[in-house]
């Protein structure tokens, strides 16, 4: 099995996210121009249910299992590292099926508490096997990444990606064109929009399994490891130690995903006693107005913000494979090297995405989502007041997983719950000043107190001390892409939506590298090596956090 190096591998599973991204868009947009605002909200609905299941259960398994794979292949235990791989697959197994039967039975409790009424039911049963699904996979590609081999992880989740537009699609739009037909076989059911939503649903179900039917197979032509330790750790040893890595990171992942109850039980429950919004949208009932609200914020301006931060989530992947290695054979320079390129490219990448996405909102949305005008109109600003958010989301996911590396798994969790606090406390206070603009200015306060404290954190932990120039950099070329961003597309505005975002599109991201390049110069190579010292070979000027 062939290792790649951080930067190749990261650069190997963030291109597969930027694919399996744009497969989630293609699925994701034309599945919100046929549900439209309040046939979202069922969508959305079995999604704030699944998430925290899902995050509980799966999110922790694959860094727990790429963690402890990576120390044993790090000392040549490649047995003890199949022995983990096989204690994970039946572990995580066993407790994916009562976590799959569980989210089923919430189903009709769920749907009437969020939605007012049980026609969310059918998408939450629809989703539910996917838990067990994504225990399967999330194994399968820990062993892999732990093994320093990105490439079944990448190819894994594209094919994810394209079973999820095909079924999906495909499955709401025979739902759609055959209404009548559903409708009669479903009699409790009054709204098609709802069995519609649980026919797309039902895509991401079929699209999970799909990608562990991917891993199974690559599984069968891959090639025998070298012959290793006789002396294996025992089972209950490893089941322990995956459990002690795995529930911190899951239960951190829940509180996240709390944000997304938060944000449905608050801008509905909120805007169903202030009545703002109400008589804006043709169609839309006042009773279905906070809905379709939280539908659109959802389904449109949550879809766009999670765009960048899911692809720098791979960098944190990267780093945690190569800092756990590097701190099981002590090699500072390499711990050192990983920490810098990982919080460094999330930032890169992060800066000028957050700054152009917030210029160009219009631009973007009625691109998007052509045949959701008031769906998108009612995102613009909520999309902006995310951009700062965006930016400390990228950041901070390479964050929790180089805790995690150095044995800290347990500390994202607390900083998570400071951040769901804060993000509560924002909503209930901004909302009804701003409406769902207020919770997205809650978002981009919560996520702004969690970098700050994982950063102060992550220093104190590690004892790594960061030269702050490199991140100002790019902080001013962020600036300067902005700058140039708005211009050009307040130019080429009289020429249409596609002109103006071509036109900022070009111009921001020309000025951004330019600038970038012009700052660091030569700095890049000594950056990526961990180097301390400027080109000259002398010390460079250092200013640390």
């Amino acid at each position: 099995m062939k290792k790649q190096t951080f930067l190749k591998g990261s650069l190997i599973l963030m291109a597969s996210a930027i694919a399996a991204k744009v497969l989630g868009a293609v699925f994701k947009i034309p599945l919100t121009n046929m549900l439209g605002g309040v046939g979202m909200s069922y969508f959305s609905c079995a999604y704030s249910l699944f998430m925290p299941f899902y995050a509980l259960i799966v999110t922790g398994i694959t860094s727990a299992v790429a963690k402890l794979v990576a120390s044993s292949a790090a000392l040549g235990m490649y047995s003890n590292a199949l022995r983990i791989r096989r204690v994970a697959l039946v572990l995580f197994s066993i407790a994916g099926v009562p976590a799959s039967l569980l989210l089923a039975t919430f189903a009709v409790p769920f749907s009437i508490y969020s939605v007012g009424s049980t026609e969310g039911a059918a998408s939450i049963i629809m989703i539910a096997p996917a838990v067990l699904f994504g225990c399967i996979t999330a194994v399968e590609r820990g062993y892999y990444e732990g093994m320093g081999n990105m490439l079944p992880t990448a190819l894994s989740q594209v094919a994810e990606g394209f079973v999820k537009v095909f079924a999906g699609l495909f499955l709401c739009r025979f739902v759609t064109d055959n209404s009548e037909f559903f409708m009669s076989r479903f009699p409790w059911v009054t709204d098609i929009r709802a069995l519609a939503a649980a026919a797309g649903i039902l895509g991401v179900t079929l699209s999970s399994l799909g990608a562990a039917a991917y891993l199974w197979i690559t599984r069968l032509f891959s090639g025998h490891l070298p012959e290793g330790e006789k002396c294996l750790e025992g089972r209950r040893i490893i089941a322990k130690k995956l459990i002690r890595e795995a529930l911190p990171v899951g239960a951190s992942a829940v509180v996240t995903n709390f944000t997304a109850l938060i944000d449905m039980w608050t801008i509905i429950g909120i805007l169903s006693h202030t009545g703002g919004y109400n008589g804006m949208f043709e169609g839309v009932s006042a009773d279905e107005v906070p809905r379709f609200v939280y539908g659109s914020f959802s389904g449109i301006a949550l879809t766009v913000f999670n765009l960048v931060p899911s692809i720098t989530n791979m960098l944190g992947k990267g780093a945690l494979t190569c800092i756990a290695s590097a701190r099981e054979v002590n090699d500072k320079a390499g711990f050192r090297r990983g920490s810098i390129q990982a919080l460094l490219i999330a930032e890169i990448i992060a800066v000028p995405s957050a700054i152009g996405l917030g210029v160009t909102a219009p631009q973007v949305l009625g691109i998007l989502f052509p045949n959701q005008t008031d769906e998108a109109a009612i995102c613009i600003s909520s999309l902006r007041m995310l951009m700062p958010a965006m930016v400390c989301l990228c950041v901070s996911f390479p964050l929790f997983s180089m805790l995690q590396a150095i044995g800290r798994a347990g500390l994202p969790l607390k900083i998570m719950i400071l951040g769901t606090f804060v993000k509560l406390a924002g909503n209930l206070a901004f909302i009804p000043l701003w409406g769902v603009d207020g919770a997205a200015a809650a978002t981009s306060v919560s996520y702004l107190v969690i970098l700050a404290v994982s950063v102060v954190i992550y220093l104190r932990e590690s004892g790594l001390r960061l030269e702050a120039a490199p991140f100002l950099k790019v902080g001013y070329a962020g600036a300067m892409c902005g700058g140039a961003a708005y211009l050009a597309s307040g130019l080429f505005a009289a020429y249409g939506m596609i002109a103006a975002f071509a036109a900022a599109l070009i111009l921001g991201g020309g000025t951004y590298i330019a600038v970038l390049f012009l700052g660091f110069r030569g700095e890049f190579v000594h950056i990526w090596s961990g180097n301390r010292k400027s080109p000259a070979g002398k010390p460079g000027r250092r200013i640390t956090f």
